[in-house]
């Protein structure tokens, strides 16, 4: 294995260029289509970033992006007021590992968090957090954190995060009413859920949470970190929302697990006897949850100083009723939560920021989770002195041409026998049950996006380049091994 020292990275200066703010956007905006920068907020003071992150949303999931069967029109507003990222893809294909791409800038083969054991992010680790703490923002996480219990070192108020609240542990982020949540260090006990109560709808309270930080924060820089629990299984919605979809699709199969009793009692997993109807609330839940983010900021004389992403952890999953055939929410791809197929890492991804980002645009511009550590260092102006996977995408934010790209992206899961997939322009080679010989696929994503096609005898030159980066593109990793 490959270790780094344990006070390297942690000790690495991040050397802030000696220039003004404005000159920055200035630089990378000479040439571009983001015009009229004299006036805005960010000549005077770093931009805001708000960072919202679905959980197990799939690319088919917004109107935006496709769904026909419902709509989501306040993440419909944001893509019409900013970039729609066409070939956006997540750190993984389900959430720690997500997560720690996101947080590291490093892929899967790289980020210390590779599955969904319960392994925390080393004290070592450079974090989003902490690159945007040093350079003045407050910082704060509301939702589900995952990467560390409280007390250890991957706890978020020793990643960077001045504030949590809500969900440590991302098993007990399988409850929507959960018996507790945590606010920095504190366990809140939540008396309206106990025994079977539904007294307390935890995304609520986070939501809540958020927006204060926001007015709190009003008057300087800040990073807000929203990692939703929505729409990840259980199906729960509350009952104001449920009442709007039951009857509204068709059909509506009863999940096996539901409980005898009144309709909106909660069983095993939360479901409801009409899932269909519950996956359609929780969605629109989260997405009246942006639109109430937007307008916070709105008020607050805010919008053009705040960058707004919303996206995805990973695809559609299947848990708890869900029916992601049903609403095509992984659109044209193959695959869902678990796969390497596109269904299961292809995200969808947002970005606004008013007067800087051209409205109404997109990009097929390919990118990951781990670009985003990148860009936001490449935005203030911040050079990174770590080995990073990540490029960053602040041209191609910027309407520039000139954007470097990935050679390759890659990616690997520790469940279901070991999964690789890596992905070098139009190329994508998947491997599947990683220690049996062979079990390689590969594909011309350009050609035939949904991977039907294993073309892997027809490219053998091809084939064999591949397989070697895809086996040159991992260190060892104790805890994660593929066995």
């Amino acid at each position: 294995m490959i270790k780094t020292n344990q006070n390297s990275i942690r000790l690495c200066k991040i050397l802030v260029k000696n220039m003004r703010f404005l000159l920055v956007i200035l630089l990378f905006t000479s040439g571009g289509h983001a015009q009229d920068l004299d006036g805005l907020a960010v000549g005077k003071q770093k931009p805001n970033i708000i960072y919202i992150l679905a959980d197990d949303l799939g690319y088919g999931d917004l109107s935006c992006y496709g769904q026909k069967k419902f709509s989501t029109p306040n993440i419909d507003k944001l893509a019409k007021q900013g970039k729609v990222f066409t070939q956006h893809y997540s750190g993984s294909t389900v959430c720690a590992p997500s997560r720690s791409a996101l947080m590291t800038g490093q892929h899967t083969g790289h980020t210390p968090i590779r599955g969904n054991k319960k392994v925390p992010l080393p004290a070592q680790s450079v974090t989003l957090a902490e690159v945007l703490k040093e350079n003045g923002y407050a910082t704060a996480a509301f939702g589900k954190w995952g990467m560390g219990k409280v007390g250890s070192e991957g706890d978020p108020l020793k990643q960077g995060f001045d504030h949590f609240y809500g969900y440590n542990n991302q098993s007990l982020a399988h409850n929507y009413y959960p018996y507790f949540l945590w606010e920095d260090d504190q366990k809140v006990i939540l008396e309206g859920n106990t025994g079977r109560g539904t007294g307390e709808y935890a995304p609520d309270l986070i939501h809540r949470k958020a927006l204060q930080f926001i007015d709190k924060n009003k008057d300087n820089p800040f990073f807000l970190y929203y990692p939703s629990i929505v729409p990840h299984a259980e199906l729960f919605a509350p009952r104001e929302y449920m009442e709007k979809y039951i009857g509204a699709f068709d059909p509506e199969s009863p999940y096996k697990g539901v409980d005898d009793g009144p309709k909106y009692r909660k069983g095993p997993y939360g479901s409801q006897e009409f899932p269909h109807a519950a996956f359609v609330a929780m969605v629109n839940l989260l997405d009246d949850q942006v639109g109430e983010i937007m307008q916070k900021v709105e008020q607050l004389g805010l919008t053009d100083n705040t960058i707004i992403i919303f996206t995805s952890d990973n695809g559609p999953h299947k848990e708890g009723g869900a029916d992601p055939d049903y609403f095509d929410s992984n659109g044209i791809y193959r695959g869902y939560k678990r796969d390497l197929y596109e269904g299961g890492i292809r995200v969808p991804m947002i970005a606004s920021w008013p007067g800087v980002i051209e409205k109404d645009t997109k990009t097929d511009h390919i990118s990951a989770f781990w670009d985003v550590l990148p860009t936001m260092a490449d935005l203030l102006g911040v050079e990174l002195n770590s080995d990073l996977d990540g490029i960053s995408f602040l041209p191609t934010l910027l309407g520039k041409k000139k954007q470097p790209k990935h050679d390759y992206l890659y990616w690997e899961f520790h469940e279901r026998g070991g999964r690789q997939a890596l992905r070098s322009g139009k190329w994508k080679l998947i491997r599947y049950n990683v220690n049996k010989a062979g079990n390689y696929e590969l594909y011309n994503i350009e050609e035939e996006p949904s991977e039907t096609r294993n073309i892997i005898d027809d490219q053998p030159k091809k084939a064999k380049a591949l397989i070697k980066q895809l086996n040159n593109s991992r260190t060892y990793s104790e805890e994660f091994q593929f066995k």
